[in-house]
């Protein structure tokens, strides 16, 4: 049962959960959240097919009927789940993930994400336990449901002038593919534009840089102004600018203050970051006005915080965006539209996206760094306890790890939710005070916990 995880359920499919799971994953889930329906979609792997037969199965066994929207990307699930009013939702997918993993993930009311905390680990409990599921007297039907429409026609209340742009895609072979032609023209240059669960170009995350080469590449050959790439799923967008660099997701935070501040004129509105960000993002819109929250990593906690503090937007370092016009919820493909939206009206004025994000990046920053470690606790409060000794914290944060801020630099370190790693990220007003504080991180963790 290795596959259920703090934002959903996901692993290599016959190794960390297999059709059975799926099953009674199906079969709980209207219990768990009280629905007598249960919208479902699913990614194009190769797994997913029979995973959807067996989550069907459940479902229906239980009672409950299922509208089937079929082959659709995570953020169209959460779409229909709002929109059209369903107390259960499970998008099949591994979002990222290489070919042969798998996964599920669940949400309720209002698109309102289901974590570990807010009931997968109820079904775990349940399966563990061998609760039994037994079929129900009626069992429920399956209705085809076609949201399609809907969900495009959604989007492009979002859509600007994109006519003087010249954008290059990757689409990942994903999901995005259902969409992005539709939206954005056939005058775009688009690579790895079919639907492919084998994902045989690349595998479709985007935060892995040699995944992004192909765009990179592709931006420079055709003299694009901004290049864009899906995850699996399409519930990620991350960006490359006009001269091929890649560009940090959490930047984009802060450039989408362009939009919501500059363009549509927002007052006083809240943004969230997650724990890893930029202390530059916040710097950056402070001065439009924007109330800049911090909160955990993840979908099912990012969602229901925006939700909880009637935020505008947000974002993480991973490439998910927020929206509170998007039910609190991730969309890849409504985040690709508003950066699309800025850059076209960049070009018009004569600048191009690198400037902005020059104008934003302020420090030195490290990047995730990974340490595998067995004692992930103790590692952490060494070091912690390392830095707030030498010097004293100006912030200090202790949700999802620890994030303590010194005038000059900061660090977060955090434990892995799915491996046995430690992921370390800190940030410097300069290149040899970077260097120090990584150097002072690693001697540590190398010498007193093994960490590799």
């Amino acid at each position: 049962m290795g596959a259920f995880h703090a934002y959903d359920i996901r692993g290599i499919y016959g190794v960390d959960f297999d059709r059975d799971t799926a099953y009674k994953v199906g079969y709980f889930i209207p219990e768990l959240l009280d629905a007598d329906k249960v919208l479902v979609g699913r990614d194009c792997r190769v797994s997913s097919d029979e995973v959807h037969e067996y989550l069907v199965r459940g479902i229906t066994d239980a009672g409950a009927d299922v509208y089937d929207i079929g082959l659709s990307s995570t953020p169209m699930v959460y779409f229909g789940t709002a929109n059209f009013n369903f107390k259960a939702s499970v998008q099949i997918t591994a979002s990222h993930n290489p070919a042969e993993y798998n996964g599920m993930k669940v949400s309720t009311t209002n698109a309102a994400a289901i974590g570990y905390d807010a009931g997968l680990s109820t079904i775990k409990k349940w399966i563990d336990e061998g609760k039994a599921t037994p079929a129900a007297e009626r069992r429920g039907e399956v209705h085809p449901m076609d949201i399609h429409r809907e969900y495009v026609d959604f989007l492009m209340k979002f859509k600007g002038d994109y006519s003087g742009l010249n954008v290059a895609f990757d689409l990942s072979n994903g999901m995005a593919n259902l969409f992005a032609k539709e939206i954005f023209g056939e005058g775009a240059h688009y690579i790895f534009d079919e639907i492919d669960g084998r994902f045989p170009n690349h595998e479709p995350n985007p935060l892995i840089h040699k995944n992004v080469v192909p765009l990179e590449n592709l931006v420079k050959e055709t003299g694009a102004d901004i290049g864009v790439i899906y995850d699996g799923d399409a519930d990620r967008v991350m960006f490359v600018d006009e001269k091929g660099c890649f560009i940090s997701p959490d930047l984009m935070i802060a450039v989408m203050g362009l939009y919501f501040i500059g363009e549509r004129g927002e007052k006083d509105c809240r943004v969230l970051q997650d724990i890893r960000s930029s202390k530059a993002v916040g710097e950056y819109l402070a001065p439009m006005g924007a109330d800049m929250r911090t909160w955990k990593v993840g979908r099912a906690f990012a969602a229901n915080r925006l939700r909880e503090i009637d935020g505008l937007w947000g974002g993480e370092l991973a490439g998910h965006y927020y929206f509170k016009d998007f039910f609190y919820s991730d969309s890849g493909m409504l985040a690709s539209m508003i950066i699309l939206n800025i850059v076209a009206k960049l070009k018009k004025e004569g600048k191009t996206i690198s400037e902005v994000i020059a104008d934003i990046v302020k420090y030195k920053n490290s990047g995730e760094i990974n340490f595998r470690i067995e004692d992930k606790a103790g590692a952490m409060e060494a070091i912690r306890e390392m830095f707030t000794s030498e010097e004293e914290p100006s912030a200090f944060m202790d949700f999802d790890g620890y994030r303590v801020e010194f005038p000059d630099w900061w660090f977060n370190i955090r434990p892995s939710n799915t491996e046995p790693y430690l992921r370390f990220i800190c940030e410097a007003d300069s290149d040899e005070l970077l260097a120090e504080k990584i150097q002072k991180t690693r001697t540590l963790l190398e010498t007193r916990f093994g960490a590799k």
